[in-house]
């Protein structure tokens, strides 16, 4: 089933529990779909679909970050939730442990020896993380990583 169905029949079995807080997420992300559908004037592929909603996830993390900085916590719980019905449609991330290990794997491979090598072994981390991690995670494991070396 693709992601798109996957939301449809989400949206479907939301409406009839009256779950209106997962209805309103699930909406919103059909309609960034929809919109970014009517932009490519095609079909977004479910590699397209995850990159929108983390995108989107992204931004519910960057609001819930802002929210407790002005001691909004009303907000804050409301963008956790919001946050925590997108994260069920994304695949799942990897551990920083996870990351650590390939980390090293991909230093070895390329044969990074300093802290010069980073962009290097970001371009060969990267694709093998897509989806999977954050990038300023894998920044921050790429450049401890390097600065042991």
């Amino acid at each position: 089933m693709s992601l798109k169905e996957r939301l449809k029949e989400d949206m479907k079995a939301a409406l009839k529990a009256k779950d209106k807080e997962k209805l309103s997420v699930i909406r919103m992300l059909q309609a960034l779909i929809k919109n970014a559908e009517i932009d490519k004037r095609g079909e977004l592929t479910d590699e397209e679909i995850i990159s929108l909603l983390q995108k989107y996830a992204k931004q519910r993390r960057e609001s819930i970050e802002m929210y407790e900085k002005g001691g909004r916590q009303d907000l804050v719980e409301k963008e956790k939730r919001e946050l925590e019905i997108v994260e069920g449609y994304l695949p799942k991330q990897m551990s920083e442990e996870e990351i650590r290990e390939l980390v090293a794997e991909v230093i070895k491979e390329v044969g990074a020896s300093s802290p010069k090598d980073f962009g290097k072994v970001m371009q060969a981390v990267m694709p093998k993380v897509k989806g999977r991690a954050d990038g300023s995670l894998v920044n921050r494991v790429v450049r401890e990583l390097l600065a042991q070396s």
